[in-house]
């Protein structure tokens, strides 16, 4: 009788969720038509009570489960701490609009509040049922590019709200170029955003940023796991191929440490330039609190969007140093990638308990053998080397150009080490793109080529591609027939994938500038080019030719972008069905070159 009971229980609570599911997905979708579409008084009111009955029943909903879960303690219908989280929240509103002050500066009285309780319990309600995985068979590199796919729709879609816009509505190709641009981390855009997106619009380009920077099967996987306190065998084979895991069990683990260094980092960042811009913020124009969220979770995201007419190259902003090195130091971090954050992190940990233990206990270091990896020793040397040359050939180049009206030398060393990095994926500048001459276009367009790191926020060939490549060469040069660095050799599949990645970026890139040049063959030569290269390396660099292109043309960078960011090669791989082991081996020839 008693497991009666409790399967009845558990299958109770399951038609709860399902049906919480449901409802918040419906009054969801109420609430962004009643901000981002609706202007009518009576639908509005309508809007505002079945919101407001969505949300107050659900506060009686997990009331009741919260009740059912204390006074039925089953093992398979443990309690859950979301949920009463969730419910503690949502009787605050409750008890606040009942019984607190009636005034105009009553705080959580305000819709805002509701909006964000039953996004909450669609979030949650989602995250409970996400991990359907073990029902399908899926390929994960398909599933990467699919989620990659479906956000950019989801997007376009969002996009198209009136409310988004302040004025017409854009364009469906606009909207579909501007969300693509934003989930693949670009910056790239049609239109001034400052100017053309409201408030409510510039939020659902920052949420677009921050999904696709991370990818939304990373959020998938974390809330999944976090809300519904479990992950099966097949998911963890699943994520360990998408996050390039090597061990199994660490993927929970990886997944935790992601989520959990993105949002610090971009809280730092955001209190950083709340700071700095305090002086200037009355004349930005702007809400300066998300301003400075908007500028972090872009710069750490590698997007390269603005709020403000012009980016750092606003006026009050070209000459403000400390926020361009904290910018800087963002992007730059983000584009580094996880792993090496993860390596740093456990070798500066080594550190601290080796010295704690010498200066307390007077014992030996003791030395741990390869605690920074191999591929994070490759990406920092090549990112060092990249950094130091972007930087110099800027400032060699452009120092009684663009960097003449920076009189001092700190000055003129900021704007170049900028200009030096942000080619690389990130995508600001603060200085007119137009004035730069052709050498440090060339320049800049070799930097958006080989883009940022593996498992970062940004794109291109990445810099272990680049390395690698440039290995292979200098060891044929010498006469080696093998490639090695760090006392280590490069595997032949390492050495064929970069040469595939690399072949495929030209291809990739010569393709978009063939099919821009008939879309749009009146624009010039190097504009098309360059941004060609900006799109492909998602860097969102402009000559200022992107929103004087035709649909065709933007249609052309879309899907430029779209396949920078997923990777050519993982695009094919995901496409093409995989060619069966076969046990014999032709003859070998020797190639003629």
């Amino acid at each position: 009788m008693k497991f009666l009971e409790e399967e009845k229980l558990i299958k109770g609570l399951k038609y709860t969720d399902l049906f919480m599911l449901y409802v918040s997905l419906i009054g969801s979708l109420f609430i962004l038509v009643h901000v981002g579409y609706n202007s009518d008084p009576q639908v509005a009111s309508f809007l505002s009570v079945t919101i407001k009955a969505i949300f107050y029943g659900f506060a009686l909903l997990l009331l009741l489960k919260a009740i059912l879960r204390f006074f039925f303690k089953y093992q398979k219908a443990g309690f859950q701490y979301t949920d009463l989280l969730l419910g503690l929240y949502c009787w605050f509103i409750v008890a606040e609009r009942t019984f607190g002050p009636v005034s105009a500066e009553a705080l959580f009285r305000q819709g805002e509040w509701l909006f964000v309780g039953i996004f909450a319990v669609l979030l949650v309600e989602i995250s409970k049922n996400s991990l359907f995985f073990d029902r399908f068979y899926f390929n994960p590199t398909l599933l990467f590019v699919i989620s990659f796919l479906f956000l950019v729709l989801l997007g376009t879609a969002l996009l198209l709200l009136p409310k988004v816009t302040v004025g017409a509505s854009l364009s469906f190709v606009d909207a579909l170029f501007m969300a693509t641009s934003a989930v693949c981390i670009t910056g790239l855009s049609v239109v001034d955003i400052s100017a053309k997106f409201s408030m409510f619009g510039q939020g659902v380009l920052l949420i677009l940023v921050q999904l696709g920077g991370l990818g939304i099967m990373t959020f998938t996987g974390f809330f999944g796991y976090f809300f519904s306190g479990s992950f099966s065998y097949k998911n963890q084979l699943m994520y360990t191929e998408l996050l390039s895991e090597k061990k199994l069990g660490s993927v929970i683990n990886t997944l935790l440490k992601i989520i959990l260094i993105t949002f610090s980092v971009e809280a730092l960042g955001a209190i950083l330039i709340y700071f700095y811009t305090a002086d200037v913020a009355n004349k930005l124009g702007v809400n300066h609190l998300f301003f400075s969220i908007f500028h972090a979770v872009s710069s750490f995201c590698n997007a390269g969007f603005s709020i403000i007419p012009g980016g750092l190259n606003h006026e009050e902003l070209r000459f403000h140093y400390p926020l361009i090195w904290v910018t800087s130091f963002l992007f730059i971090f983000g584009g580094l990638g996880f792993g090496i954050m993860f390596n740093s992190f456990a070798f500066i940990k080594r550190w601290v308990i080796n010295i704690f233990m010498r200066v307390v206990y007077a014992k030996p270091f003791t030395y741990k053998a390869w605690i920074i990896s191999f591929n994070s020793r490759l990406i920092a040397w090549t990112s060092v080397i990249l950094l130091i040359f972007g930087t110099l050939s800027y400032m060699l180049l452009e120092y009684h150009h663009t960097l003449a009206e920076h009189k001092s030398l700190a000055g003129k060393l900021t704007t170049s080490f900028l200009m030096g990095a942000s080619p690389r994926s990130a995508g600001f500048n603060s200085v007119p793109m137009e004035n730069l001459g052709m050498p440090t276009v060339v320049i800049m367009m070799l930097l958006m080529w080989i883009g940022a790191s593996p498992a970062s926020t940004g794109g291109g060939i990445k810099t272990t591609t680049f390395a690698i490549i440039v290995l292979n060469v200098v060891s044929l040069v010498r006469g080696k027939d093998r490639v090695e660095v760090f006392k280590r050799e490069i595997s032949t599949d390492s050495l064929k994938r970069a040469s595939a990645v690399v072949f495929l970026s030209f291809m990739g890139i010569g393709l978009a500038f063939f099919f821009i040049s008939l879309t749009d063959g009146d624009k010039s030569f190097q504009s098309l080019a360059f941004e060609c290269f900006s799109a492909y390396g998602t860097t969102g660099l402009s000559l200022g030719v992107t929103p004087k292109l035709s649909n065709g043309g933007k249609m052309v960078l879309a899907a430029s972008m779209f396949v920078g960011r997923v990777g050519a090669l993982t695009l094919l791989v995901a496409l093409i069905k995989e060619t069966t082991f076969k046990k014999y081996r032709y003859p070998q020839e020797q190639v003629l070159f």
